[in-house]
């Protein structure tokens, strides 16, 4: 396992060299809209001093949170190119979770599309470290309008000392405890993440890119720095939309995409037509392939899908050759990239015979610095070394590894990581709630529900506290994709001798939804 050796010093540096080297070529495309590199280089020169004129210093925290579009990509590249270091806030935060994120961070300035700002306004006197924020798209005056002060910035580059071990993100993914933890990365690991998908994917002149993801997901963001090295379009989407993927696909001659494995699973339950299989994509790589559809997947949209694994904490860790047709069906998550190394552990950290199960442990680059203000977390997931990914596995005789299930106490729904313990912290908070247990529930298109068993204060509330009051107490707190699908009522929970709630059993109870559970999704009961 050899160290990459790149050739730009940092995420400013290979937008400037891509510039000079692709000029008008487009860059990023949305909605008609079309920028490029040159375009590009120098609105982030000009959002770079937009920001240092505000009095920011190098390493202090910018929070973005803004819809898709062209503007979100150029604003990361001039937090990039001023040393600054971007916190990407989900738009979908409401005031609990909005709160953390930028109170954690100390975020000093956030960036905030218009129709986002009632929400700030709530939790705005209770954040002593935001000094500035610039809003866009509205009738903001000219000192807090993003858009004036980017345009009246100079275009010229900022005098800072950017290096590629310097931080440019502050990631939030969530965590076990409750508590969202941010992955600190620098421009070395996004660097490393463009490299590394160009290599894997051979992105060839005339290619063209497409995310349909949120751009405050780490999806978008190595998507452009992919573009940036290899030269070719980014193109974007206000979001996923089943009805009108394919036809941006074909009207902008898209040749490669990522998605989540949810995508290919709503685009299956679409009516076919002939946009699906007349197209110009030669390679899909996808996160979560359900093996039993895999092959319906590639001939029904006509071109080979590939499976690639990967945290937050550590990038790209694994993924399958594009040339492996093999694969197609077996749940492989692939081998190690050549800049990482991995081991399969038991409980005592001892490396299990090849087809046993254990948790997968990374090694090597990308990978974080550790998490933002959290050094015993940190401790927890790195361990001389190695990454502690929560992920149960498995490797099977050809070296491929296998992802069977996780250690970690966690929903995963339609590629979003939700922490049981913050949902049960907030369903707490309830006053007629005495004590909630979430568990994650199969589901066919999303991957897992977010299902809640609930014990009231009062048994005899049981019969008057309507379900939908408890899942929109949590919508009205956190983001919307975290609130629980379904409710049950039970009079105790599970417990262990050390009162800890025994999951497991709740989860094995949770295979069908048969015994009494409330679905939010259609307002019935499931009988």
């Amino acid at each position: 396992m050899e160290r990459v050796v790149l050739p730009w010093a940092s995420l400013g540096h290979l937008l400037e060299k891509a510039a000079a080297q692709y000029g008008d070529r487009s860059l990023i495309r949305f909605e008609g809209a079309t920028i490029s590199f040159a375009a590009a280089n120098r609105r982030a020169s000009q959002v770079a001093n937009a920001l240092l004129s505000l009095g920011l210093q190098k390493g202090d925290r910018v929070a973005v949170m803004l819809p898709n579009g062209t503007e979100f990509p150029v604003l990361w590249l001039g937090i990039a190119r001023a040393g600054l270091v971007m916190v990407p806030v989900n738009t979908e935060y409401q005031e609990q979770d909005l709160e953390y994120v930028l109170r954690d961070s100390e975020a000093a300035c956030l960036l905030i599309h218009c129709e986002f700002v009632d929400r700030l306004e709530r939790v705005r006197p209770r954040l002593s470290s935001l000094a500035h924020i610039l809003i866009a798209g509205g009738h903001a005056s000219a000192a807090d309008s993003l858009e004036t002060r980017i345009e009246t910035a100079a275009a010229t580059l900022p005098q800072v000392d950017v290096a590629e071990s310097d931080l440019i993100n502050i990631q939030y993914t969530s965590g076990t405890t409750g508590l969202a933890k941010g992955c600190m990365l620098t421009h070395r690991y996004w660097l490393l993440m463009g490299h590394t998908a160009r290599m894997a994917i051979d992105i060839r002149p005339g290619d063209v890119h497409f995310n349909a993801q949120p751009f405050y997901y780490m999806d978008g963001q190595w998507n452009l720095t992919l573009c940036l090295i290899a030269g070719v379009p980014l193109v974007l989407v206000p979001r996923f939309s089943v009805t009108g993927f394919w036809k941006t696909v074909v009207d902008n001659g898209v040749t490669f995409f990522y998605c989540l494995g949810t995508m290919p699973l709503m685009l299956l339950n679409r009516e076919p037509d002939e946009l699906e299989r007349h197209h110009k994509v030669r390679a899909v790589s996808c996160s979560g392939i359900v093996p039993a559809m895999h092959a319906t997947i590639e001939e029904r949209f006509n071109c080979p899908w590939r499976e690639g694994y990967g945290t937050t904490e550590s990038g790209t860790d694994m993924f399958v050759p594009f040339s492996d047709s093999e694969s197609v069906g077996s749940g492989a998550l692939g081998k190690p990239i050549q800049s990482k190394e991995a081991r399969i552990v038991d409980t005592a950290g001892h490396d299990v015979p090849r087809g046993s199960i254990g948790e997968l442990l990374m090694r090597g680059e990308p990978m974080m610095l550790g998490y933002w203000r959290r050094p015993e977390a940190t401790a927890e997931v790195m361990r001389d070394g190695w990454f502690h990914t929560g992920d149960l596995c498995l490797q099977d005789e050809r070296g491929y590894y296998h992802l069977v299930g996780r250690v970690k106490d966690m929903v995963r729904r339609s590629g979003e990581n939700i922490s049981t313990a913050e949902v049960e912290g907030v369903l707490a908070q309830h006053p007629k709630v005495k004590i909630a247990a979430v568990v994650p529930v199969p589901d066919p298109i999303r991957g897992e529900e977010v299902k809640a068993y609930v014990v009231l204060r009062e048994a005899a509330w049981r019969e008057t506290v309507p379900p939908q009051e408890l899942v929109d107490f949590v919508r009205g707190r956190l983001a919307a994709f975290k609130a629980p699908r379904y409710v049950q009522f039970v009079e105790a929970l599970p417990m262990t001798p050390s009162e800890r709630v025994e999951k497991h059993k709740l989860i094995k109870s949770s295979q069908d939804l048969r015994g009494g559970s409330y679905d939010a999704t259609t307002g019935k009961w499931v009988l």
